[in-house]
């Protein structure tokens, strides 16, 4: 949970600066204050488009998502059109269908736990099934092709350890996608690989786009809430007063996980970079035509002028938006479903465990090394 040195030092110092990353050509610019980093993923003058054309310094040896269909490489007005379609499965009424479907999975996984007995490995029982379950149910994917997903998922979004499982696993993981959207196309449902199928026989989508986008949703929402919701719990078991708060207070849950989401230091690296198509000047900086720029949301979280005290876990933190699920056009597209099954995960075990602590000290946790999003590789528990 140590907030990097490099990146305060940074938004103290230099905020848009000058960086080299370990793979690709070049260098590039580096955004850390909160408005900047808004401005940068909102101006239109930035393109990710037109990063799919180029290699640029970057943080993994290959890109993650097939550069010419994914959500995360399009702009506006075709980027509006991909998020158009997959907010139909995102709604405020279909998160309200899903929460007791998903409170079901997690009493189950967490009734297994109990059987099996404490001390127990939360990863293993709760954080890794749970949130493959829920995004599962969300895309349409059957029980009997779930077995292997969150091993996949991860070694997708760990790419710089071992790049060949990395591409073995995205073909595995398309492959299952491919079948799905398939049988959608001839037995519609109303799920998002049914819409995703509706919407590409529409022709407001093509097939890879579809494939692209289901694949990408699967794999970010079974690793990212796995890694968010165990450091939350993490962070949680190792500040007591927090934890007894919440406990008294269980109302102050929704405000507590969105300030959690803003100080968990969550993210490796920075991301995905944006490509000046003119000249522009940011903080003082002149950034020119052609240049790549990333932005750091996890330091435009931590930022001074705009968060008070912002090394501090503040539950009573006032309503200023973090940028933990982006900001822009690119701004996530589950952040409903990311909030839902976290207050779901800790409502529960707190709920269900008035002794719920860590069963080893926390210096003895080991974290994920090299993964895009961070977590712990294990979170022993006693109850």
């Amino acid at each position: 949970m140590d907030f990097d040195p490099f990146l305060v030092s940074l938004l103290r110092d230099e905020p848009v600066a000058r960086i080299r990353l370990p793979y690709g050509e070049g260098s590039a610019w580096l955004v850390t204050r909160y408005e900047d980093v808004k401005r940068i993923a909102s101006d239109p003058r930035l393109s990710r488009k037109a990063l799919a054309e180029r290699e640029v310094t970057s943080g993994s040896p290959h890109a993650i998502a097939a550069k010419h269909a994914a959500l995360n490489y399009a702009d506006p007005p075709h980027h509006n059109t991909l998020r158009r379609v997959v907010a139909r499965a995102f709604t405020g009424r279909s998160m309200q269908r899903l929460r007791p479907m998903a409170q079901r999975t997690a009493d189950a996984l967490l009734d297994e736990m109990e059987r099996q007995g404490s001390p127990a490995d939360l990863m293993e029982h709760l954080h890794g099934p749970f949130p493959l379950s829920v995004v599962s149910d969300v895309l349409g994917l059957p029980e009997d092709e779930r077995s292997e997903m969150t091993s996949w998922a991860n070694v997708i979004m760990t790419p710089r350890p071992a790049p060949s499982r990395s591409e073995e696993a995205k073909k595995t993981v398309r492959d299952v996608v491919v079948g799905l959207i398939g049988r959608r196309r001839a037995e519609p449902r109303d799920d998002l690989a049914g819409v995703l199928a509706a919407a590409m026989q529409a022709g407001e989508i093509r097939e890879d786009e579809a494939v692209s986008l289901a694949t990408a949703i699967l794999v970010s929402g079974a690793h990212a809430v796995r890694n968010n919701s165990a450091n939350m719990v993490y962070a949680l078991l190792t500040h007591p007063e927090h934890l007894a708060r919440l406990r008294a207070e269980p109302e102050l849950l929704p405000q507590a996980v969105d300030e959690l989401l803003r100080w968990i230091p969550h993210r490796n690296g920075v991301g995905l970079p944006r490509i000046a198509t003119e000249d522009l000047v940011v903080g003082g900086v002149r950034i020119r035509a052609g240049e790549a720029v990333y932005c750091s949301y996890l330091a435009a979280n931590r930022d001074p002028a705009v968060f008070r005290d912002p090394h501090t876990l503040d539950f009573d933190r006032g309503a200023v938006a973090h940028l933990s699920f982006g900001f822009g056009p690119h701004h996530c597209v589950g952040p409903m479903l990311a909030r839902m099954e976290s207050e779901i995960m800790l409502a529960t075990l707190l709920d269900r465990y008035p002794r719920l602590a860590l069963a080893i000290p926390p210096e003895r946790i080991e974290w994920e090394q090299g993964a895009l999003i961070r977590g712990p590789k294990s979170l022993p528990v006693s109850w």
